[in-house]
């Protein structure tokens, strides 16, 4: 995981977060997932779902960290006229130990 080339790749100009464990502004979103990726090495997200429509990307996602947690996760993003994530929001939904029609 690298926070810093990925900010620097896909976001834009601002990075509006609402996400309330994200501080604002791409330092937040750098300091964020560097310290996640410290604290939870081997943490994964595996897209299952992706949906585009006009500047707004939604991602449905299956993310495994260490220990054995599993959430089912939806980030959606706003991107500018350049394609950059300007916007995100997300849900987290642990997955139940057995379902009875499967999360994926």
């Amino acid at each position: 995981m690298r926070p810093r080339a990925a900010i620097e790749r896909c976001a834009g100009a601002d990075d509006i977060q609402h996400n309330p464990h994200v501080a604002r502004g791409k330092d937040g979103f750098i300091a964020y997932f560097e310290r996640m990726a410290a604290e939870r090495p081997g943490k994964r997200v595996v897209v299952k779902r992706a949906f585009a429509e006009g500047d707004h990307v939604i991602l449905h996602g299956h993310q495994v960290w260490p220990g054995g947690l599993e959430y089912a996760g939806i980030d959606i993003f706003r991107l500018d006229d350049a394609g950059k994530m300007v916007e995100h929001w997300d849900v987290l939904q642990a997955l139940p130990e057995t379902s009875a029609n499967g999360m994926f």
